[in-house]
């Protein structure tokens, strides 16, 4: 049992982990109706929602509310499709990057929003089933701009080289291209959101705990600072989960771009 004005023990504080992540049903006993599958439908309709109502009525002096909306689409059109798919090809894929930007994003930031306080791709299956959507995108264009056996030509032999070397090259550009991709790109993600949010859980209630379960003033101190880290780790939690929006969203524009190219 711990004392009054020691160190919190094990029996006073319990750490957090990968439980913290297994939240129960909101509604009924359906792990369907739990809280990280009813922000992922919340994220989708707010994310159609805003550019609904920004792109219903546009002016030729825009509203603010278009203004933002432009700003946001223009970002993705130009910055990533664009600049990485090529003139060429890149406005057909824009409506896409443009809602998986905002989609992640908006989930990212769900775990620093008051009262929601949990980022959707925390869950490993979102962040798998979003890159499945993705490999099932560039490898289906692959195969439809060069055929099934061209594709496959396509993504396992690097152009210039010949030889016995590709009896190598081969199968490790496919295990690399075909199959390690979704799985690095669901990871980068997943591990950077459970990361964080495993973080800022743990300053949070240790320094709650450190200031309101001792009499010491030193221990006190040091939750009171806790708390304060706490707040700093959220900004810098908040330019990560940018960060892991634009990245998830680069990287799909420069597979769909690698999928188009006429030389691997």
């Amino acid at each position: 049992m711990t004392t009054t004005g020691q160190v919190p023990g094990a029996e006073g504080f319990t750490p957090p982990g990968p439980g913290d992540f297994n939240l129960p049903p909101v509604f009924g006993d359906s792990v369907l109706f739990a809280k990280p599958a009813l922000l992922l439908v919340v994220s989708a309709v707010a994310v159609f929602g805003f550019f609904f109502v920004t792109s219903r009525r546009t002016a030729l002096v825009p509203s603010k509310a278009q203004y933002v909306g432009e700003q946001g689409y223009g970002f993705i059109r130009n910055s990533v499709a664009r600049d990485v798919i090529g003139s060429q090809h890149f406005l057909k894929f824009v409506p896409w990057l443009v809602a998986t930007f905002f989609f992640i994003l908006l989930n990212n930031l769900f775990g620093i929003i008051p009262l929601i306080q949990f980022p959707t791709f925390s869950r490993s299956s979102f962040a798998y089933g979003l890159a499945v959507l993705v490999w099932l995108l560039y490898n289906g264009i692959g195969i439809w701009k060069h055929g099934l056996l061209g594709y496959l030509r396509h993504v396992t032999m690097p152009a210039g080289i010949t030889g016995p070397i590709l009896v190598l090259i081969i199968p490790l550009e496919f295990f690399s291209t075909v199959l390690v991709r979704p799985v690095t790109l669901a990871l980068r993600l997943f591990a950077n959101m459970f990361a964080g949010h495993l973080l800022l859980i743990l300053f949070t209630l240790g320094g709650e705990y450190l200031l309101l379960n001792s009499d010491k003033v030193l221990y006190n101190s040091v939750g009171v600072l806790t708390l304060i880290l706490a707040v700093a780790i959220s900004f810098l939690e908040l330019l990560v989960q940018l960060i892991q929006a634009y990245v998830f969203t680069l990287l799909t524009a420069i597979y769909i771009q690698g999928a188009l190219a006429e030389d691997h």
